[in-house]
């Protein structure tokens, strides 16, 4: 019979078992040559280090076990559970898909190599950064499993913030070497939260 302790176990479970894959789609990205820098900016470091004080936020303070996030129903729970799951999951493979689209110039701080393209496929038909996409998706089902809600609150918030610094600094990069390009493409895609709804356009 299903409880509270058993749907709690699972969660956790299933939770951790996304953050393995999206650390295996990182570990065994395919490698090829180092691409030279044309250039660098180290202004991304402080976003990955608020990025990092997140996720620190929602793994630090933990739910005493069969706890759920708020008080409410075993259906409920167990509706949660499954959500966290799935959210989890998928967003390993989002990180991993877009890793992959990403190939040699993927990379931990914000650069630009010599030969660089602007990656539009993929995930990034969808959203401009959708290994953030996956990231956040990944601090909100730990949140869903292990934290409390004022530790989920506070690492998603923190977290935003250093997504946000990040992506300015990308961006500013990328805006320098494609100009009118990736505005075009940043107009019609959006950052981090992809469009769900596509509501037909009003005919004259």
């Amino acid at each position: 019979m299903l409880d509270a302790g058993t749907l709690d176990s699972v969660g956790k479970f299933g939770v951790l078992a996304g953050w393995f894959g999206f650390g295996a789609g990182v570990w065994l990205r395919r490698r090829g040559p180092v691409a030279a820098d044309r250039t660098r900016d180290r202004g991304s470091l402080a976003g990955i280090l608020i990025q990092a004080a997140g996720f620190a936020m929602v793994w630090g303070p933990r739910r005493p076990h069969g706890t759920p996030i708020v008080p409410m129903s075993l259906v409920t729970g167990a509706l949660l559970t499954g959500f966290a799951i799935g959210l989890a999951l998928a967003s390993a493979w989002l990180g991993a898909a877009a890793i992959r689209t990403l190939g040699k110039q993927w990379s931990l701080q914000a650069r630009i190599t010599q030969d660089h393209d602007l990656i539009t496929t993929g995930p990034y038909r969808f959203v401009r950064h959708p290994i953030y996409t996956a990231m956040l998706g990944l601090l909100l089902a730990t949140g869903l499993a292990f934290s409390p809600p004022v530790g989920l609150g506070a690492g998603l918030l923190t977290f935003l913030a250093g997504t946000a610094l990040r992506i300015r600094v990308e961006e500013r990069l990328l805006r320098a070497i494609f100009g009118e390009t990736y505005d075009a493409y940043a107009r019609q895609v959006p950052a981090v939260v992809p469009r769900v709804l596509m509501f037909p356009q009003k005919r004259d």
